[in-house]
Parts: C-alpha cells; sequence; structure tokens
C-alpha cells in the first residue's frame, strides 16, 4: 500500500503512517503546491498510490469520471491534531487495504469509516 498525502494534509503525516507500516509521501516532496487536483490524481493513477485528502474534489473526479483508480481516503477531521488523523487514517487504511487496492473511496470522520467501492 502506497499512500500519497495532499497538500491539505500535514507532510507530518508521512512519517507516521510509514511508522505503521503504510508507505506514505506527501505531494509537497513530489509536485507543484499549486498542482491542480487532476494532475495529483493522474500521478497517483500512474504510480499505483492511494490518496489521502480532506478535499471533496477527489471523490467528485472520481463520480464525474467513473474512474476505478486511484482509490480515494477522504478525512473529515478538520481541527483534529495530526496525531489523531494519522491514528485514524492509518488503521483504517489497513483494515480496508484489500478494498483500496482494487479501488474505493474511503471516508473517515470521528466515530466511523465509510467504504465504497469503485466505479461509484
Amino acid at each position: 500500500m502506497r499512500v500519497l498525502i495532499d497538500m491539505n494534509l500535514s507532510p507530518i503525516l508521512a512519517n507516521m503512517l510509514t511508522a505503521m507500516g503504510i508507505e506514505s509521501v506527501h505531494w509537497y516532496g513530489i509536485g507543484a503546491p499549486d498542482a491542480k487536483d487532476t494532475e495529483i490524481m493522474e500521478y497517483a493513477k500512474k504510480h499505483d498510490y492511494v490518496v489521502l485528502t480532506c478535499d471533496l474534489d477527489f471523490s467528485a473526479i472520481l463520480s464525474a469520471t467513473h474512474g476505478q483508480k486511484p482509490s480515494v481516503v477522504q478525512m473529515r477531521t478538520h481541527g483534529f491534531p495530526v496525531e489523531k488523523v494519522a491514528e485514524l487514517a492509518g488503521n483504517s487504511i489497513l483494515q480496508c487495504s484489500a478494498e483500496l487496492k482494487k479501488g474505493a473511496i474511503l471516508t473517515i470522520d470521528a466515530k466511523r469509516a465509510r467504504l465504497r467501492l469503485l466505479p461509484l
């Protein structure tokens, strides 16, 4: 499992998720900070990454294009400490890794995680 963390989340998450056994990189180390969401999605698809984001646009792109990849993990944890975001994201990604490898949208909030298989 390889995770590409979007600019709207802390770069510290990459180290925290890697420590949990999830290979992770932050977009700032790969591309332009003002890259369009479609560019990030194309990169993730080409390089077999799952996108971790707080941005609703990534799910909308998959829905509009009936895409099957890349998978998207959408965090609904605005204002949470980075440690809590890492815990919630890491545990859910590990639990749903088989589905994310095939193509899915995983939405995570403080109380639950919801998984939808792709295409939508």
